[in-house]
């Protein structure tokens, strides 16, 4: 394959590649493929692996029995497809190879596991060809990027790729974003702080063809708005148990609030969940929180409704899609002033902006929202709704990756 082939009907027929999906944590992937559907395309759906067992949501489910995922094939298969290709392509294998190995040099250790990729790149290059798929494109600037640019270094399809933080902002240089980005048809970032901090990476003459596009939400799952809930302030916060979302400091900040009448809702699982529990029982605060695991879509909406507010208070982030869905939802959202957050919150008009860490801050905004009048509430949710809409439809946020997808297939 030598990369130029198959750009008729490019713009029909793409590849997808994520390292695992579908995921809990990833619906706004899942939805993304769907709209592009909708919109006439074809995608074929690669994975190196799943999560079966782990899924709740139906839609997860139905997407997963439509994902090729590739670690299923077995070592013995993708290493003999991988040394096949080597034997047919020799000196398209060499410069993928060295690709690999140019990338794997950058990290502590990366040597080894790039190598890996590249066997997976030389299983995809020959998946690719045979699916007819001329461009793949890649969610995250991480492994999914690296096994796609090597496939184009070894003559495969062109590839783009969404980045979408924070962990490719924390090590750069480490995963070559200034490679990865040098050598895509284009690069997404989901808000204007993260392009700006993909542009400090490469050359200004990459600038260009590093595009803006939002993770999306259906507009059709939040048709109504429900009405603020009666009794006590309920505060609901979606996310990965993971240090960067920072369940920690929301716990200290309920630990300081012991003698308001407020009730939480943590939803979502991870490694800290041993952590946070405990900290929850060593500040007497069991009566007041709830955790519930992974829960579907139709449970997250639900939360949602029975909340008046969404609490995020992360340390680092992209830009979050539960605020969008909370937004749609008609819940103000209280948020850290980091990332692409304050591009969606605004401070007083549909939620409150607090520094990332801060307990004292996060507890003030939370009596805040607490003393405000319900009627208060439910007009900056509204204006939360309109402005989550406005900017982040997945068939409008869609449409941009279609028109980038269009334009290539009309390259000479």
């Amino acid at each position: 394959m030598n990369g130029q082939g198959n750009r008729k009907g490019l713009a029909m027929k793409i590849g997808y590649l994520v390292n695992t999906y579908p995921s809990p944590s990833h619906s706004f992937i899942r939805r993304e493929v769907q709209a592009l559907e909708r919109q006439g395309m074809t995608i074929h759906r690669f994975a190196m692996r799943g999560m079966r067992p782990q899924l709740v949501d139906p839609e997860d489910i139905i997407e997963h029995d439509k994902t090729e995922h590739v670690l299923d094939k077995g070592l013995a298969r993708i290493g003999l497809t991988a040394l096949v290709q080597i034997a047919t392509a020799p000196r398209h294998s060499l410069a993928g190879l060295r690709r690999a190995i140019r990338l794997g040099r950058r990290q502590s250790g990366g040597l080894i596991r790039h190598l890996i990729y590249f066997i997976e790149a030389c299983y995809l290059v020959r998946r690719c060809a045979a699916e007819g798929l001329g461009h793949i494109h890649a969610h995250f600037g991480t492994n999914p990027a690296a096994v796609a640019n090597i496939m184009r270094a070894m003559g495969g399809p062109s590839y783009s790729f969404t980045v979408h933080g924070p962990e490719e902002f924390d090590a750069p240089h480490a995963l070559g974003l200034d490679l990865k980005i040098a050598d895509a048809a284009f690069t997404v970032a989901v808000s204007s702080f993260g392009r700006s901090q993909l542009c400090r990476w490469v050359d200004h003459r990459h600038w260009a063809r590093i595009r803006i596009v939002h993770c999306g939400i259906d507009p059709a799952k939040f048709a109504t708005v429900a009405p603020m809930p009666d009794g006590p302030l309920r505060l609901v916060a979606i996310g990965r148990m993971v240090e960067q979302k920072g369940q920690m400091v929301l716990i200290d900040a309920l630990a300081g609030l012991q003698h308001s009448d407020l009730l939480l809702t943590l939803v979502g699982d991870g490694p800290m969940r041993p952590q946070i529990e405990a900290a929850i029982k060593a500040a007497n605060l069991s009566g007041k929180v709830t955790i519930t695991g992974w829960v579907d879509e139709a449970r997250v909406r639900a939360e949602l409704v029975n909340a008046h507010a969404l609490v995020m208070p992360s340390f680092a982030e992209g830009l979050p899609v539960v605020i969008m869905e909370a937004m749609a939802a008609g819940r103000p959202v209280i948020a850290t002033y980091i990332a692409g957050t304050p591009e969606l919150v605004q401070q007083g008009e549909n939620g409150w902006l607090v520094p990332a860490g801060s307990a004292n801050a996060l507890a003030e905004s939370i009596l805040q929202v607490g003393a405000l009048p319900i009627a208060t509430l439910q007009k900056m949710g509204l204006s939360a709704r309109a402005r989550a809409l406005e900017r982040h439809d997945i068939d409008t946020e869609a449409g941009k990756l279609r028109a980038e997808f269009q334009r290539l297939s009309r390259l000479p």
